[in-house]
């Protein structure tokens, strides 16, 4: 593990793997590093929802950004496909956005129109269209908003495709038990683990929820990024009971081809704490019951938890840090499936000394205020 390589990138999340994969096609010598499993941790814990549109309304940077990487996904997927061999069954088919009572339906109503203004199909589906589109859904539904480009992606697929897409293109991928990254007071010189030491070209911090605890990394180029604790739990219904990824009040319920609902999530100040508790899964139940009744009988066949890497402002870091030679990918949050294709281009381009755009809205320069102003809220569901 000594050898050297052209990019480091500490993290084998699916930001990581994503930014490897296409460093490797364009034809860098690539090697990843990360203590746990790759594409584990918040990728592994994650839905697949691919929204742009209907997650990040209030932000007119991250949802163009959004729009963006949703509009090179499909291409994104027929390419790591290719490159591996595995299908990580990409679903853009819509996204159901269910209303219960006029209240809920009159704001998806000025939701719906927002969303047209730009050049968006998304259509208001009265009560009896909605139980048409989605039969498992309570008769209490008072109508639902569909938008046409949205949709998901099983992302745990995604991350082993991507594990073998990068293997395929001749990425290393090393699981040191200690990591730090060689600097001096100018520029990255390497990494060095319990495996060796390998110099570098370049560094990319792609850490998720630890970026901000990289050892070696100076405190003017550590990204401000946060722990979110989300829970989430998996029911066990006939494929194709629900047929689109469906929020409902407080949750959202993701299918899989294999009939497992998913049913998310909780956002949860928590730091590192990983356990799943009591609270957290009546809340999800909750939600998904009061939602469809008629999911009651089904099996509950796994829990989990996982940590969403934050920043103050919801928005990510992408792009050069201070120091020279390395780049930052982190803070993505609960966009890091939906960004993995833009990311990994922006970085690769960056790192390429080529700045495609302008990436002043997701720079590290954010971090003097980002440290002023911490991530502040209760703990809620979502």
């Amino acid at each position: 593990m000594s050898e050297s390589a052209d990019v480091a990138i500490v993290g084998a999340g699916m930001i990581g793997l994503a930014i490897a994969f296409e460093l490797a096609e364009r034809g860098a010598s690539v090697r990843v590093y990360d203590r746990g499993e790759p594409a584990g941790a918040a990728s592994w814990a994650g839905a697949g929802m691919l929204a742009p549109y209907t997650e990040t309304a209030n932000d007119e940077a991250l949802m163009a950004l959004c729009a963006a990487s949703l509009g090179e996904y499909p291409r994104f997927v027929e390419r790591v496909r290719a490159a591996g061999g595995v299908d990580p069954r990409l679903h853009l088919d819509g996204i159901v956005h269910a209303a219960f009572g006029e209240t809920q339906l009159a704001r998806l109503q000025q939701r719906a129109a927002a969303i047209r203004q730009r050049g968006v199909e998304c259509q208001m589906l009265d009560r009896t269209e909605t139980l048409a589109a989605e039969p498992w859904l309570g008769a209490h539904v008072s109508g639902a908003m569909f938008v046409a480009a949205e949709g998901y992606i099983d992302n745990r697929r995604l991350g082993r495709a991507l594990v073998a897409a990068c293997r395929e293109r001749g990425v290393a991928i090393a699981r040191p038990s200690s990591l730090a990254v060689d600097c001096d007071a100018r520029r990255v010189l390497g990494v060095r683990t319990d495996m060796g030491y390998a110099p570098t070209g370049a560094v990319v911090n792609a850490a998720g929820a630890w970026a901000a605890a990289v050892p070696g990394v100076p405190a003017s180029s550590r990204p401000p990024v946060v722990p979110r604790k989300g829970q989430m739990l998996a029911l066990e219904t006939p494929v194709g009971f629900v047929r689109h990824a469906t929020w409902v009040t407080n949750g959202y319920l993701v299918p899989r081809d294999d009939g497992r609902l998913l049913v998310g999530a909780t956002d949860e100040q928590a730091g590192f704490d990983l356990r799943i508790t009591a609270a957290g899964i009546a809340a999800l139940l909750d939600a998904a019951l009061t939602a469809a009744p008629s999911l009651a009988g089904f099996t509950v066949s796994e829990t989990w938890a996982g940590l969403r890497p934050a920043t103050s402002d919801g928005r990510p870091f992408i792009g050069p840090a201070p120091l020279d030679g390395l780049f930052v990918a982190a803070g993505h949050y609960r966009n890091g499936i939906l960004l993995a294709p833009v990311t990994a281009r922006l970085i690769a381009e960056c790192v390429g000394g080529r700045i495609a755009g302008d990436l002043a809205a997701f720079s590290l320069a954010r971090a003097a205020a980002e440290m002023e102003t911490p991530l502040r809220g209760k703990n809620k569901a979502v």
